[in-house]
């Protein structure tokens, strides 16, 4: 028992020091048993292909079950995991997320090596978290000597936790397909120790000139001098603690949905079928009576013969009530708007609003903490590459992370209260915060402008006095 008895991690650790072959040995048993089925089905359902499509139709012949090719198989899938997690996704990271330095030359660095490109790549993180759970992203520096940064995709990444924290990594495999090849990498805090897959087996990849390598190499002229990170250079964005995807919380939800909807469509399709009753018919057989009703659109009857017609008749007020379940559950136990909700009228106030948002709210904040600790190991990456490359020594626990988080809201309510704040708050603040204006700074140019140099804001009188 612990602490006697060694952990999982324990374990795992004594393999990341261990010599190169049991190094080999090991990888292949983390690669055989890297599960990604649910990882697998998270992104299928974010494409809508989900598991109605392989549903099939069934009929008893002879005794036994066989596949019935004449009976209507709609398969009706519906995005239902892609509007909840594009939902969550754009109200947290839909505005950029801005990185605010105590140091301004900092700030500087990080918007030149981050830039635009860091707001797709944060929605990218953000999105395939929530399908699979967890994400992964790669910091180097290329060939140029430049900072760079790529998505790993958690299908093709397995962390060694240093304990059962897991918080920081003892090490990272990463491995990916080469041809007819499967190639890994075993990367430690100094070290890239490059392996490939020899018909199933694993061993050091004798293809590469320097194995291991560092994690990257400086040039000056023509010699390199080669350096490690001192960490792992491999960062975890996960969905939350229990590294989950979204779908895992829903998914019967949205299968249930699938189903009734298509077998709705399955029995307007057989219902459109009317089925005749005949009463002395003249005839020899069906097949004679279904060609001379095609045909001729009557036939032959004697007596009191005649033909009846009978047609089911489908109970829409129960399934409409079973949808509307459905949907109340989805929008619920997926944390979601439901933005074509009749609840709050044409115009809901502000609290109407915060309360619809509420349940997004609390779902796309605990992203948001996951994320905020990932983003600093991303900018402590960036900071050690800055002092390495002798461009500025800076302290990463410096920067600040500003979500803005987008939300509807009631821009008339909103200017009322703007108007009603005139005397009571600042005009600054009260421009800062109208509902139509995006930059404040920019804003109050254009006042100036229109009015003159001799319009003040309150604040302006402030600070003259």
């Amino acid at each position: 028992m612990y602490p006697s008895a060694p952990t999982e991690t324990e374990i795992i650790n004594d393999h990341v020091t261990a010599a190169k072959n049991d190094r080999a040995k090991f990888i292949k048993e983390l690669i055989t048993n890297h599960d990604t089925t649910k990882m697998r089905e998270g992104v299928r359902y974010y494409d809508n292909d989900n598991d109605i499509l392989l549903r099939e139709q069934y009929a008893i012949h002879d005794g036994k079950k066989i596949v019935d090719e004449d009976k209507p198989n709609n398969r009706i899938p519906h995005a239902w995991h892609k509007l909840l997690v594009d939902q969550k996704v754009n109200y947290l990271l839909g505005q950029p997320v801005n990185f605010i330095a105590d140091d301004k030359a900092l700030t500087k660095h990080i918007n030149y090596y981050l830039g635009e490109t860091w707001d797709n790549t944060a929605i990218e993180l953000a999105t395939e978290s929530s399908n699979k759970g967890v994400e992964w992203l790669h910091p180097y520096i290329d060939e140029d000597g430049e900072f760079q940064y790529m998505i790993i995709p958690a299908e093709q990444g397995i962390p060694i936790w240093k304990d059962d924290q897991k918080k920081e990594l003892a090490a990272f495999i990463r491995f990916y397909p080469d041809g007819e090849t499967v190639r890994a990498e075993f990367h430690d805090k100094e070290w890239i120790y490059y392996y490939r897959s020899y018909n199933g087996e694993w061993a050091l990849d004798e293809l590469e000139e320097e194995n291991p390598a560092p994690h990257f190499k400086f040039y000056k002229g023509e010699s390199a001098e080669g350096y490690g990170w001192g960490k792992v250079p491999f960062i975890e964005f996960a969905n939350n603690s229990k590294r989950k995807g979204d779908l895992e919380y829903y998914k019967k939800l949205i299968d249930a949905w699938d189903n009734r909807v298509s077998d709705n469509q399955n029995n307007f399709d057989e219902i459109q079928e009317l089925i005749y009753v005949l009463r002395d018919y003249e005839g020899q057989d069906l097949s004679e009576f279904m060609h001379n009703l095609k045909k001729y659109k009557a036939i032959n009857v004697s007596g009191n013969g005649g033909v009846d017609t009978l047609q089911g008749e489908i109970p829409m007020t129960s399934i409409d009530i079973h949808l509307s379940n459905l949907k109340e559950s989805l929008f619920t136990f997926g944390q979601g708007v439901d933005v074509g909700t009749e609840k709050f009228g044409q115009s809901p106030s502000g609290v109407a609003l915060k309360f619809l948002y509420s349940l997004l709210d609390l779902k796309a904040s605990a992203l948001e903490r996951r994320m905020r600790p990932s983003m600093q190991l991303l900018i402590w990456f960036l900071c050690q590459y800055l002092e390495m490359s002798k461009k500025g020594k800076y302290d990463y626990k410096s920067v600040d992370y500003v979500f803005q988080k987008t939300m509807i809201t009631n821009d008339l309510e909103n200017s009322q209260i703007a108007q009603n704040s005139k005397g009571i708050i600042s005009d600054k603040t009260i421009v800062a915060n109208h509902p139509w204006v995006k930059d404040a700074e920019q804003e109050e140019l254009r006042l100036r402008e229109q009015y003159g140099n001799n319009m003040t804001l309150d604040d302006d009188d402030d600070e003259s006095s």
